[in-house]
């Protein structure tokens, strides 16, 4: 598992040990939320530092693994407006090394890609997977993420139609939950909100998402790893489309739910912003079984009271 040290990696190794399976984790160590996971000591994981811009060392930690999770990248709207070159190289560039390496590989029963919602651009309404994908002005850095993703997405399809590589992508929308060290609304708001920080909202908080908590992605995680034959070839979006909530009154919710006397900020956005994504997962649901069971609230406190136990840095 490439990345698997960030907030949504970390949670897969916990589930995946406790299955009894055997983990490998390649990463970079820009981000850790594993050391919060409490893993006991076992000889089913093993965590190897490294980049995955460096291919020789990518192949030897590859071996021969029968899955592959590759989440390693770049992300965060503050990352990739400082670091644009860099976000390409190792969203695409990390990508393309990875399937070299598996090309032919006999051993590979799936390669999981972690693709982005994003790639449905400024406007996503309940959007499909067979849908058009969509990004803003190219002159604008805010969707160097979002092209890198989907170029990245596509190549995968490459591999998958030329070599017949068993490849499957997963198209995440707002992921949330404890552990999440890495920038995100909600966890920037949580932390903001329990240190009496302003919690700054850009535009005028109209801006609506659709939140997903992380012990519901990784049940659609899982069950990609256990249906194989049925997700080859394919991409899901995976996330929770019950409870679209605007930037603003997410403010407020987490506010309430902390007992917080923080002030609201409005701030202006450093680029074209997204003003509605909200996934259709019918697809989903339909192949995969894949079901949320976690209202937003019931996430929200049990985020809320992770980063009150834990008292991590600040989000970055």
């Amino acid at each position: 598992m490439t990345g698997g040290k960030g907030f949504i990696g970390s949670h897969l190794v916990k589930r995946f040990l406790q299955r009894e399976n055997s983990v490998t984790v390649y990463d970079n160590g820009r981000r850790d939320a594993l050391r919060y996971v409490g893993l006991n000591r076992t000889p089913r994981f093993h965590a190897i530092e490294g980049d995955v811009l460096d291919r020789a060392g990518l192949a030897r930690a590859l071996g021969n693994s029968q899955f592959v999770l590759h989440l390693a990248a770049i992300a965060g709207v503050s990352s990739y407006f400082k670091s644009p070159l860099k976000t390409m190289e190792v969203n695409y560039g990390g990508t393309q090394n990875i399937l070299s390496c598996l090309a032919r590989s006999p051993d590979l029963k799936l390669f999981l890609g972690f693709s982005t919602s994003e790639i449905y651009g400024p406007e996503a309404y309940e959007v499909r997977e067979d849908g058009r994908t969509s990004q803003g002005n190219i002159a604008d850095r805010r969707w160097v993420y979002a092209i890198s993703k989907l170029a990245s997405e596509k190549l995968g399809y490459a591999h998958f139609w030329e070599y017949g590589m068993p490849i499957c992508y997963v198209r995440p929308f707002n992921v949330f939950g404890p552990g999440q060290v890495g920038e995100g609304v909600i966890s920037n708001f949580v932390y903001r909100a329990l240190h009496g920080l302003p919690l700054r909202l850009t535009g005028d908080g109209s801006q609506v998402r659709a939140f997903c908590y992380i012990d519901d992605f990784c049940d659609a995680i899982e069950r990609c790893l256990a249906c194989t034959d049925v997700v080859r070839g394919e991409s899901f979006n995976i996330g929770n489309s019950s409870e679209p909530v605007a930037m603003l009154d997410l403010a407020r919710r987490i506010l309430e739910l902390t007992g917080s006397s923080s002030k609201i900020e409005f701030v202006p956005h450093a680029g074209e912003d997204i003003r509605y994504r909200s996934p259709c997962t019918e697809k989903a649901s339909r192949l995969l079984g894949y079901v949320p069971r976690h209202a937003l609230d019931e996430g929200l406190r049990k985020t809320i009271e992770w980063f009150e136990n834990v008292n991590p840095a600040e989000p970055a």
